[in-house]
């Protein structure tokens, strides 16, 4: 093989030190590419409380965030936007969600049926991702149970009521019944005392 000649060489030298320059640049881009942080993965919630599931991204240039939810119940996308841009959110999720520009959406009014996986995909316009997931868990307020038994504590309470006044009428019909009938036995025995005095 014969050795190429020196200018061919040196520019050989350079394209290749160019490309070589720009692949390590490309590399360096890529693996900084999209950071995540989760400050809290576990989120426990009561019934009709707004929760802000809260992250926090850093990339280079405007990356388009996304929120998926996942449960029993099935898997459904819930907003898809990019910072500084309308949010395009699902019809399940309408007027229930707020998205901010660092990733983090406010779900208003949760129930029971939230409970599940939040994963959030944030993707850079080059191409690299980053995913993260952040589990709630909603609980009913036992209200329902207390109510039940204040309602019961109130019935029993009003029977009581009205068996201690029915019981209150029942005494004073007695005792009128008793004092007509202790009268009636005063008059049956003076009559009988004054016969037997016009007997005499």
């Amino acid at each position: 093989m014969r050795p190429l000649p020196s200018g061919r060489r040196k520019t050989r030298g350079i394209s290749l030190g160019l490309f070589a320059l720009c692949l390590t640049a490309a590399r360096c881009l890529q693996s900084q590419g999209v950071s995540l942080y989760i400050p809290q993965a576990t989120i426990n919630a009561t019934v009709e409380e707004d929760i802000l599931l809260s992250v926090e991204y850093s990339c280079h240039g405007v990356p388009t965030i996304e929120w998926m939810y996942s449960s029993n119940w099935g898997t459904q996308k819930i907003v898809e936007w990019k910072p500084g841009t309308q949010a395009n959110i699902s019809q399940s999720h309408k007027d229930r969600v707020c998205t901010f520009d660092n990733g983090s959406i406010q779900l208003f009014s949760v129930g029971v049926r939230d409970s599940g996986y939040y994963v959030i995909t944030v993707t850079e316009r080059l191409g690299s991702s980053q995913l993260g997931t952040i589990v709630l868990h909603v609980s009913e307020i036992l209200y329902e149970d207390l109510h039940f038994v204040a309602v019961f504590l109130a019935f029993l309470v009003a029977v009581a009521a009205v068996l201690i006044s029915l019981m209150w009428v029942c005494n004073k019909c007695a005792y009128k019944f008793q004092r007509k009938r202790r009268h009636k036995l005063k008059e049956s025995t003076t009559e009988e005392t004054e016969l037997q005095d016009v007997e005499c």
